[in-house]
């Protein structure tokens, strides 16, 4: 059918192509050349004002340690989440759709959930004081708390975006072969040797989906650090955004935006690169 319209193909993708690129392609440019321009003509002076920022390092540092820090628990606990639903049959329906709660639920309400929880009259001090753990109110998030402050964050990014890990955790769960776990079981396999040896290389494209997603939204994560810490835990994207709103300085902003991006993109490629797929087991 093809073959007397040889153009049909094209006609088909040109209106998501189209779609693309006004909303992505052209935002990426204008973004990239905003960073790197000063009135008109190619300069570096925003990246130079960026990295001379009083917080630059240490959005950096607190970005990178709080990705290391809560990446790595959210893909155990999705595993182990989606590993129990797999074994369960009545009401795993339920149960899936309990524990997603959080995917409805925006960043800053999500922020602001557990502002209500750590803050100093909030619930966790007053649970604490009705137990007489402690005998006043403790603060938690404040910067001559920053251990607390970081744990505190950390609890609600693993709490609000485990969710979207084990939906695609779920979905590559799905996709492995019972006769395979069962193959196994016959030959005297255990739990630990069938998720080890079976499960985890055959949802190796969901691991890496998730890896990759997780990462980025890692490095994008602002509105649960601002309900919580404010100023007092600098992000990337936090000093993006006060460089735009605050300083009226749109090119650090965008300068911090590049920075963004170019990290996200090599920690793509690590993963690409790590977690190995092979093309045949991709869906």
């Amino acid at each position: 059918m093809t073959n007397d319209r040889p153009w049909l193909p094209y006609a088909l993708i040109l209106p998501s192509v189209a779609f693309l690129a006004l909303l992505f392609v052209v935002p990426l440019v204008q973004t990239v050349w905003l960073a790197l321009s000063e009135n008109g003509a190619p300069s570096l002076a925003n990246i130079r004002t960026m990295a001379g920022d009083i917080n630059f390092a240490r959005s950096v540092q607190n970005t990178f340690l709080l990705a290391l820090a809560v990446i790595p628990v959210q893909i155990a606990i999705a595993l182990a989440m989606g590993t129990l639903v797999s074994k369960i049959g009545a009401g795993r329906e339920t149960i899936l759709w309990i524990w997603t709660i959080p995917l409805g639920i925006s960043d800053l309400a999500a922020g602001m959930v557990w502002l209500a929880i750590l803050q100093n009259t909030g619930y966790l001090n007053s649970l604490l004081f009705g137990l007489g753990l402690i005998e006043r109110q403790t603060a938690w998030l404040t910067y001559q708390t920053p251990i607390a402050l970081f744990i505190g964050i950390a609890i609600a990014e693993i709490w609000r975006g485990t969710a979207i890990v084990m939906v695609i955790i779920v979905a590559g769960l799905n996709q492995v072969p019972k006769e395979f776990r069962e193959a196994a079981e016959v030959f005297g396999a255990g739990p630990w040797t069938r998720f080890w040896r079976i499960t985890l290389p055959l949802i190796r494209p969901a691991l890496q989906s998730a890896l990759i997603l997780r990462t980025v939204l890692a490095f994008e994560v602002f509105a649960v650090v601002y309900a919580l810490g404010g100023r007092n835990f600098p992000v990337l994207v936090g000093e993006a955004y006060t460089w735009q709103n605050q300083n009226q300085n749109y090119g650090v902003a965008a300068a911090y935006a590049v920075l963004i991006m170019v990290i996200s993109l090599a920690a793509t490629l690590v993963y690409l690169k790590v977690v190995k797929v092979d093309p045949e087991r991709l869906p």
